[in-house]
């Protein structure tokens, strides 16, 4: 198999994303790191992970003077070095972490017709959780037709050049559930792996958001009001 090319955001929130990424690198696999306007501090973190280990990293601010978050120009450049070397792309999230043999278990389950793959996220006891709640009761890996995050979730090549992200709309923040919901529009199988888990740590870069499970009013109010997370 073709080694994926194997992306993380990153916006702060060292101490986890510098566990996602060791987790990477443990796992035999090198990975591109965009760090959308970390603070200085914290850029300087992710260039001594990057000697140490041989990594990418992109910073943002060096390339594009626009404000955090960039996520649709973080996809539109992933997308275009993928297709241009005939790869999949695997988003890895800065609050997950992967284990030995997880992206080669994204890339085997890929069969013709298969536009995502997407591996479980579960908690640090094993239970399924955000943002695949609904799947703690499916028992096997399968085609998934409700909507994918990018906690970890392999694009295969050909989904890539079906669909443009030039497309994506450049008033919104994140675009995961829309370009799952694009995939199968598109005719394209979506995969989640329940037999695939990775520890998932939510909102890690975004504390803001737990106020979702501590104070959903007020959580719904701030989103709206503050034009948050848009989606």
């Amino acid at each position: 198999m073709v080694e994926p090319l194997i992306i993380m955001p990153v916006k702060d929130s060292l101490e986890t994303a510098e566990q996602a990424i060791r987790a990477i690198v443990a796992s035999g696999h090198n990975v591109c790191v965009y760090d959308d306007y970390s603070s200085d501090e914290n850029a300087a973190r992710l260039d001594a992970l990057r000697d140490e280990f041989g990594i990418r990293v992109v910073h943002i601010r060096e390339v594009l003077d626009h404000p955090s978050p960039n996520y649709r120009w973080v996809l539109n450049t992933a997308q275009r070095e993928a297709i241009e070397k005939n790869q999949d792309l695997v988003i890895v999230e800065s609050d997950v972490i992967v284990k030995e043999g997880t992206i080669s278990r994204l890339q085997q389950a890929i069969s013709k017709g298969v536009g995502m793959v997407a591996a479980v996220t579960v908690n640090e006891e094993g239970e399924v959780n955000f943002p695949y709640e609904y799947a703690r009761k499916i028992q096997q890996d399968g085609s998934c037709t409700k909507r994918f995050s990018f906690c970890c979730t392999l694009l295969t090549n050909a989904f890539l050049k079906a669909y443009s992200f030039e497309q994506l709309d450049p008033t919104k923040n994140w675009y995961d559930v829309h370009i799952s919901h694009m995939s199968r529009q598109l005719g394209f199988e979506n995969i989640l792996l329940i037999s695939n888990p990775v520890l998932h740590k939510p909102h890690s870069s975004r504390p803001w958001k737990q106020l979702k499970y501590k104070n959903p009013l007020l959580y719904y109010w701030r989103k709206l009001t503050q034009r948050r997370d848009k989606i």
